[in-house]
Parts: C-alpha cells; structure tokens; sequence
C-alpha cells in the first residue's frame, strides 16, 4: 500500500505543478503589471469621482443662489406690504386728524378707511358743502390717490 500512496502522492504532486504552471501561463501580466493596472483604475476612478463633486458643487451652489435670489424677493415683497400698510395708515390718521380740525365734521362721525392710498369716507355730513369739504380735506392729504366720499347728508340738519 505504500507504493499506491507513493504514487498517489506522485501524481497529485505532478498535478499540483501542472496547475501552477497553467496559472501562471494564462496569466501574461507580472504582480508588478497588476499593480501599475490597479493603480491606473484608481486613478481613473478618483478622476471620475473628482469630476462628479465638481458638478454637484456646481449644482449645490446653482441651487443656493437661486434660495437666496427667492428669499430676497419674499423678503422685499413682505417689506413693501408692510409700507404700504404703514403709509395706509398714516394716510388714515391723517384724514382723521384734518377732519377733526373742521368745525363742523369734527362732532360727525366719520369712518375713514384707506387701501393703497385709495380713501373712502363713510358717515354722515350735515350739509352738502360739509360732504364736499371732507373730500377736500381727505384729498389734500400726502400719498391719497383717490377719495371715495360715501358721506350721506344727516336729514336732521
């Protein structure tokens, strides 16, 4: 039995040596080839990978202006608003403040109401040229646009 194991031994040997020798014949490139490829791929790829955060840095900085340019314009529209109901505002405490001066509209209740430098005058007058002269007054006022006088003459008068 020795002399089957021998040669048992003998040929698994020779086919040990026959595989080493194929592998090493399908293989036409040295370690050294190998690296210098693995080497040249990583380059590649960290070519490719620097090319893509380039363009998404690119996209990202698109992006946050375009947020900033946004937020800008939302934040100047909310600065107009809040003017313009300012100057409403002045405008109405102004018309209020000319109407309480006149003798004989200020003991009259007068709702004034303004929108955009658009005023409208809502109450009572005792006489016509007392309803003439509100929108007069309310008129002479700086930054009124348009007067609407919806005054009604009080029948009382």
């Amino acid at each position: 039995m020795k002399r089957n194991t021998r040669y048992a031994a003998l040929a698994a040997a020779a086919m040990a040596t026959s595989l080493i020798v194929a592998c090493g014949q399908a293989e036409d490139q040295t370690v050294g080839q190998r690296l210098d490829n693995a080497v040249e791929q990583t380059k590649e790829a960290g070519s490719e990978l620097s090319a893509e955060a380039k363009s998404a840095t690119q996209e990202l900085r698109a992006d946050a202006s375009t947020a900033t340019q946004d937020a800008k314009a939302a934040g100047s529209e909310a600065v107009d608003k809040i003017a313009a109901g300012a100057a409403d505002l002045a405008i109405t405490a102004k018309v209020n403040a000319a109407l309480a001066e006149d003798k004989q509209l200020s003991a009259l209740k007068i709702n004034v109401d303004t929108s955009n430098g658009h005023v409208e005058l809502k109450g009572t007058a005792p006489d016509a040229a007392s309803r003439d002269r509100a929108t007069v007054l309310a008129a002479a006022v700086e930054g009124v646009v348009k007067v609407d006088n919806n005054l009604t003459i009080d029948a009382k008068s």
